[in-house]
């Protein structure tokens, strides 16, 4: 534990222009000391932040040997919530990976250079985010790793995300989450609205990715309550040299529920085309 702690920076925010706003965006470093090794990216679930994260994205980190750089999108984790009534567009995706991602990384100082050697690992809407920055910007990254990633809206997806609200609203995911994000409902809202949208059922990445000319792995679970294996499926057809992992006994969280194999496929996959 004291190895991992001395590892592992202080949280700090980054101030960024969003619209006519001035938003604050935390971060935090993993393995700094590493200043001559690539950077591994960390990009959250539509839930998630740097503490939903916990441990794996160090352990990762530490098996791939190379620095971490874990952040909280606008709305989630301390970083500037959404202001009240915002409703996200379908396009907050895009946004994200087009606008918001670039801005952080120019202001946390990763340079053209390091971008290069750069690795983008993304869980559900990050691993989607992850897809939408490789295609906008194909030679600024030197791979992606993805976890259950959506590239298409699955009634499957509409249903479990209906469902999840009815969960926020009448159980204690509530209180279970608000650990995780200073405004709480700013981040569950921002995401479930916008899912839930009537104009998103017709939101679908399948062509746009198909500039991806990067490493690609992607990574489904069998049991995925959120998607089918059709997301991934539909990635391999769009970019052909797409790596697949299929995980049995595994949900729409491989990193908790396979993290062995998860971490197992990453590093191999890492290795293989650093090599």
């Amino acid at each position: 534990m004291n190895d991992q702690a001395a590892s592992v920076d202080a949280t700090r925010f980054a101030e960024l222009n969003d619209g006519p706003n001035t938003v604050r965006i935390e971060y935090r470093w993993l393995n700094p000391e590493r200043i001559d090794a690539p950077i591994a990216v960390f990009l959250h679930e539509g839930l998630g932040s740097i503490e939903l994260w916990k441990r794996w994205p160090q352990a990762l980190c530490d098996r791939l040997q190379c620095r971490g750089f874990v952040y909280s999108r606008l709305g989630y984790g301390r970083s500037t919530p959404r202001s009240p009534n915002e409703q996200w567009p379908v396009t907050f995706l895009h946004h994200q990976a087009r606008d918001v991602l670039p801005a952080l990384l120019d202001a946390v100082g990763i340079d053209e250079g390091e971008r290069s050697r750069m690795w983008l690992i993304g869980h559900s809407d990050g691993g989607t985010i992850a897809l939408l920055y490789a295609s906008a910007f194909p030679d600024a990254l030197a791979g992606l790793a993805i976890m259950a990633p959506h590239v298409f809206v699955e009634a499957e997806t509409v249903e479990a995300i209906k469902e999840t609200r009815i969960a926020y609203e009448s159980t204690t995911l509530r209180d279970k989450l608000r650990s995780y994000h200073d405004d709480v409902d700013s981040a569950f809202y921002g995401w479930n609205d916008a899912w839930l949208n009537p104009a998103f059922l017709h939101w679908d990445i399948t062509d746009e990715i198909a500039a991806i000319r990067r490493p690609l792995l992607a990574i489904q679970g069998h049991d995925d309550e959120y998607a089918s294996m059709l997301q991934i499926d539909k990635i391999k057809a769009a970019v052909p040299h797409t790596r697949l992992v299929k995980l049995s006994q595994c949900g729409h969280s491989p990193h908790r529920d396979a993290s062995d194999a998860v971490n197992d496929a990453i590093a191999a996959f890492v290795t293989m085309d650093r090599d």
